[in-house]
């Protein structure tokens, strides 16, 4: 296997813009630092204070195809929000919860519960969708695999994933399951294949649906992309850097 990775990405605050990062400080039994760090929490939440909560408790792309098309840059404790259809705003999000909910709360569709509050996640992990801490990855050949059946632009930003591999054949990063990887100086473990959900439909330049991806997988005979990792060993990770079975 010849592999290398090509894009690292965190998302600061759940289903609400990405950030593409040039290295990371993996840590053993964590999720990818200053990712999923906050989640906007909706009416209908039912929260356990200071515990990992479940995905449905929160606003989501996959409800909310809006939220798809919002763009973010950190600088330091703040985050820049942009979107087509709002006016940019700057937060301190361990702050200015209330301002990021009014600012969102417009891109929940219609019918949605509406956002309440901002929601910190635990200091150990972030709020990924997977109960156990992991970090998600997949290779360009298998995006490639999926964008070359759509009819419409098919960003690699639809998947919401960490980290994006050059080199591997379509769907190879599937027989990893089970398996232990090298990537850069850290070590992880591959759990296993991540299902997908209606939030890989939306175009994420414009926040309309617009490819039937989960159509597009079941006819390759699956509803996967990407697989979660768990770190069994830290260690920095940069792009380019070299990941191999061990």
């Amino acid at each position: 296997m010849t592999a290398r990775v090509a894009h690292l990405f965190r998302h600061p605050i759940k289903a609400i813009g990405r950030e593409e990062v040039t290295e990371v400080d993996l840590i053993a039994g964590q999720t990818l630092p200053g990712d999923r760090r906050f989640a906007v929490a909706h009416e209908a939440a039912k929260l356990e204070d200071g515990a990992w909560n479940r995905c449905v408790n929160f606003i989501r792309g996959a409800s909310s195809p809006q939220l798809m098309a919002v763009t973010l840059r950190s600088d330091g404790d703040l985050l820049h929000l942009s979107h087509p259809d709002r006016p940019d705003l700057t937060i301190d999000p361990a702050t200015d919860g209330p301002a990021l909910v009014n600012w969102v709360a417009p891109l929940v569709a219609e019918g949605r519960a509406a956002p309440t509050h901002l929601v910190p996640a635990p200091a150990d992990r972030g709020l990924t969708d997977t109960s156990a801490p992991s970090i998600s990855m997949a290779s360009l050949a298998s995006h490639d695999h999926v964008a070359a059946r759509a009819a419409h632009p098919f960003q690699i930003h639809r998947w919401r994933c960490n980290i994006f591999l050059d080199g591997p054949a379509p769907w190879e990063e599937f027989d990893w399951v089970g398996k232990t990887l090298k990537l850069g100086e850290a070590e992880a473990r591959v759990e296993r294949r991540i299902d997908r959900c209606m939030a890989t439909t939306v175009n994420t330049d414009t926040g309309q649906r617009d490819v039937p991806t989960l159509d597009i997988l079941k006819d390759l005979g699956h509803q996967d992309f990407s697989v979660a990792l768990i770190v069994t060993k830290g260690g920095r990770l940069r792009t380019g850097d070299e990941v191999t079975l061990l």
